[in-house]
This record gives structure tokens, sequence and C-alpha cells, in this order.
């Protein structure tokens, strides 16, 4: 009988599967389409110029983002400047040959040597050897936060004690109190990878979402703690209940929901947010939030859990088209959906490591440090994610 049973179960979920992957699948992007770390349209002028050897667009492009306190703006596109001259670096040196005391230039140079030195053998030696390079980006502006964020993935990477990580905190919070870049290298560092515990970090992660402004990536703080304890696995004993992954994701499904379908803001927090929807089994919100991402996947979380990037995030989405059809009653379902909206397409102590604390929400200031608002209310758009993840 119990044979019975898991054949007719077997049976009843190919049949679902043939009559609704295909137009379940048929709201996505063809797989053709879907792009990895597409660039917007202010960054993508400046990527193409420096392919060329042309810095001047690059050091256009950041300086308006200084000149203007743009500072999540600023970090997401000195991490991209610099994740290109990690291959193809003719460009910066010229710029930095032309104008060695050029703060954008500087920044660009430090976020660089920090990559490099963290991906070396002999990672704690180069890093302290880069030092000098990351304090003189930080003195080249004061206003500037990115600089603090850079200083705090360097002082995670030399083993900085929990004080001397603490002094960089309170100098990036100075300036710019809920800045998302320099929250997430304070997750890191609290993460059971390297100095705190599960409990640390998602402790962390949902005080600053609670403290973050309206519509900022700092909202979706929990699901990258949650993201932390999936890849790591722990036992029941070190790591924190599925209820409270659970409320990270919904807390992350709220944010997706105020952004655009196919926006490319938020995409690699939406396509973190998906990993998690999918390792939780919540299939339904995984293939409405994959439709949401559209085309633009994002190599953070993908290369952290596929050996290519772009097949993880497709063969994931795949696997969520799958489930849903699977689910769905056979005569379920208006054409081209389940019933449900669940289809591709469908967008809608100090001194202690605990002393870390998320920026207070105290506003936005109108001097130095400020995140400027978008025209449309927010506040200045997310820092970015996967800083030596």
């Amino acid at each position: 009988m119990i044979r019975t049973m898991s054949l007719l179960r077997a049976l009843i979920g190919t049949a679902r599967l043939v009559r609704h992957a295909p137009r379940l699948a048929a709201g996505c992007p063809p797989d053709d389409d879907v792009l990895l770390d597409v660039p917007d349209a202010r960054l993508a002028p400046a990527l193409v110029a420096a392919a060329l050897g042309d810095p001047e667009p690059a050091a256009k492009l950041l300086a308006t983002t200084r000149d203007a306190a743009e500072w999540e703006d600023r970090d997401r596109q000195v991490t991209r400047l610099a994740a290109f001259a990690y291959h193809r670096d003719g460009w910066l040196e010229r710029w930095l040959a032309n104008a060695p005391d050029d703060p954008d230039a500087l920044l660009v140079a430090a976020q660089l040597a920090v990559r490099r030195a963290w991906d070396s053998p002999a990672r704690a030696e180069r890093l302290h050897e880069v030092g000098p390079l990351v304090e003189a980006a930080a003195g080249a502006d004061p206003r500037d936060p990115v600089p603090w964020r850079i200083a705090l993935d360097h002082a995670r990477g030399v083993r900085a004690g929990h004080t001397a990580f603490e002094a960089l905190w309170e100098q990036a919070l100075r300036r710019a109190p809920h800045h998302y870049g320099s929250h997430v290298a304070a997750l890191k560092y609290l993460s059971a990878q390297w100095y705190g515990s599960h409990h640390e970090c998602f402790d962390f992660a949902e005080q600053a979402a609670e403290d973050a402004l309206p519509g900022s990536l700092a909202q979706a703080l929990p699901v990258r703690a949650a993201f932390a304890q999936l890849a790591a696995r722990p036992g029941p004993e070190h790591g924190v209940p599925g209820e409270r992954i659970d409320a990270a994701a919904d807390r992350a499904l709220a944010l997706s929901a105020e952004y655009p379908v196919a926006d490319l803001w938020p995409a690699e927090i939406r396509n973190l947010l998906v990993h998690v929807l999918v390792e939780r089994g919540r299939w339904h919100e995984a293939l409405a939030e994959f439709g949401r991402i559209g085309p633009h996947a994002t190599a953070f979380p993908w290369r952290l859990v596929a050996d290519d990037p772009l097949r993880g995030f497709l063969d994931a989405r795949a696997t969520a088209v799958r489930e849903v059809a699977r689910r769905t009653p056979l005569r379920g379902g208006p054409r081209g959906g389940t019933g449900d909206g669940s289809r591709c397409g469908n967008g809608s102590g100090t001194g202690s490591v605990t002393a870390l604390r998320a920026g207070p929400d105290t506003g936005r200031d109108t001097g130095s440090g400020a995140e400027p608002a978008d025209p449309d209310g927010r506040p200045g758009r997310g820092g970015p994610g996967g800083h030596y993840a």
C-alpha cells in the first residue's frame, strides 16, 4: 500500500509538472537573456572607457558622487571599478600617475589593494602591507565613509581585535550612520565564520534593520545573516531557529516589493533572498521573487554555492518552476499562473564583540556623511554586497 501511494504521488506530480511547468517558465526571461552583474547606466560608460585605457569617465563619475555626498552609489561604483581593475589596471595606473593625490583614484586603489591582498595565500602579511593605502584614502576626504568601510574589511582580514574594530566602526558611523556597506562589513565581522556567532550576527542584523531608513537595503541585513547560517549548516545548538530565518526572509520580501520589477538597485538583495527562499522550501514565494529579479542575476550569492554563478541562478530558478508546478492541482490556476500569484514574472558591552551596534535612526544629516535622498524620497541607495564573503 505504501508503495502504491508513493507511486501515485509520483505520477500525479509528473502530470502536474508536464501541465504547469511550461506556462510557469514562460513568464521568466529566457536563459540566454539573463546577465550577471549588469552595471547601471552611470557606471557602464566608465567601465567601457576603462577597458580602452581612459580613466576620465570613472574620475568624473566618482567626483560627482563625492561632491554630492552620494556615499551609497559611490561605494558600489568603487567596488565595481576596483573589480574591473583587478584584471585590467592600466587605466587606474594612468589615473594615479596623472593625479597621485586624487581622493577618488586613491579610493579605487585602496579597494583594489585590499581585494588583491585578501585573495593572496599570504593574506595577513599582504593586508598589513597595504594598510598605508587604506589610511591614505581615508585621509583624502574626511567626509567620505567609504574608506572606512574598506578599513573595516581590512581589519577583519588582519584579525583586528574588538576594540580596534569598534574604533573603525565609530569612524564609519560618524560619517554616515546608515551606510549599508559599513553595516555589511560589521555583520561579517560578527559572523560565526569570523569573530562572532550566528546569534550575534542575527542580533546585529535585526537591530540594524529596525533602525534603517525607509526603503534602505539595510532592512535586508537579516537575510544576509540567514544566508550565512544556511551556508554553514550548524547544529541546532549553534544556530538560530528556523522561525527567525523565515522572519528575515519576510522582511526582505517586504523590502523587495517596494522596488520596481527588474530594478538593478536591489538585484543583489533579491538574488540573496531568493536563494534563502529556495533553501527554506518556500517555492511559491521564490518563483515570484525570480519574477521580480527579471534578467538581473548577481554573482553573490551564487558564486558561493555553485562553480558557475549564472548556472547556479538558472538551476535554482528551474527548480522553483518544477516545485511550484508539482504543487499546483491539475486544474489549478488561471492561464499562465497557479492561482496564487506565484509565477515567474509576477512582480508584484564595550570591549565585547557584541558592543558593535547599528547606527541610530537619527534621520538624515544635512552636513557631511549623510546619504542624500533619491527623488522618490528613498534614502541614498544601498552599498555593495559580497565584500570578500
